[in-house]
């Protein structure tokens, strides 16, 4: 080492292939002072439990109904006002039409399946299920399949769990759930989606809402924060340049928003919504959430 200047590092990783990690993956962007040792991992989601449960990773993508959680339990890692996956919700709610219609109304007192009860995407569905379309989101079954990130969380009572080798898509088509939360998947018959003008409704809610959903955030681990809060801004420049070399809308209609005004938003509106169906007992703001980013990042963060 030489004397006053700060040794390199290396941080376990892990990182999904999105549009605004793109250039930071691939080594067009990069740094004399950190680098990053990214898990061979297909699908990031499967790597959020070891994240929250064994502390596996020093910096990553994490999704934001699990950082809430994770921040409610005091886990040790800082939230970086970073977007690295985000996306209108109205699109990924489907029902059987061969069971008959069935719209965004008539969901009270229905069966619903999603991946975990917990899951960011399902989190942002129920709310705006509830705010947009009047649905009693207690009275509905939530038909589940996987456990929460967090081992300590417990599900509500009206979550049930699916039987072993059941099958979210098929339970739909075998009419077992009267509608699921199936994600990023074309409409195929006989399956539809519950919102025919999910376009423009994602549109109008993400205008309304202080911009589309956020689905994963950056993070990284409290000591490396607490120790080199020099790392921390690195990471923070090589994410934000990396993010602008990604050729994507910008304002409300960006999916991909940096800093903690342009996140602030979104941010508050899950924690709303995750409060109000039981997944933390405290509604911390922005400002809580992003404490120690913004102690390190000052106005750059803004």
């Amino acid at each position: 080492m030489i004397a006053g200047v700060a040794p390199a590092v290396t941080l376990y990783s892990l990182l999904g292939n999105h549009a605004g990690t793109e250039a930071l993956k691939s080594g067009r962007v990069t740094s004399p002072l950190v680098a990053f040792d990214y898990a061979d991992v297909k699908v990031v989601n499967t790597q959020f439990k070891a994240m929250m449960r064994d502390l596996k990773y020093d910096f990553g993508e994490l999704a934001i109904n699990t950082f809430l959680q994770g921040y409610e339990y005091q886990k040790p890692y800082v939230l970086l006002p970073v977007t690295t996956n985000g996306r209108n919700q109205h699109h990924t709610i489907f029902y059987n039409a061969d069971r008959g219609r069935l719209t965004p109304h008539e969901l009270s007192g229905k069966r619903v399946g999603v991946r975990a009860y917990t899951q960011t995407t399902g989190v942002w569905v129920r709310g705006f299920l509830a705010e947009d379309y009047g649905v009693d989101l207690k009275s509905v079954t939530w038909v589940t399949f996987e456990d929460a990130h967090l081992a300590e969380y417990r599900d509500p009572g009206n979550v049930e769990r699916a039987a072993a080798g059941k099958q979210l898509k098929q339970m739909l088509l075998d009419g077992e759930i009267d509608a699921a939360i199936l994600g990023d998947v074309p409409e195929e018959r006989p399956l539809k989606h519950l919102i025919p003008d999910h376009a423009s409704a994602g549109q109008r809610w993400a205008r309304a809402h202080g911009g589309v959903a956020i689905n994963h955030m950056a993070v990284i681990r409290h000591s490396i924060a607490e120790s080199r809060p020099d790392v921390v801004r690195e990471v923070y420049r090589l994410l934000t340049e990396s993010r602008a070399a990604a050729a994507l809308p910008t304002g409300a209609d960006d999916p991909l928003r940096v800093g903690v005004a342009a996140t602030r938003g979104s941010l508050e509106q899950m924690v709303t919504y995750a409060f109000q169906q039981g997944l933390i007992t405290r509604r911390p703001t922005a400002d809580d959430l992003f404490a120690d980013a913004a102690r390190i990042l000052g106005p750059a963060g803004n």
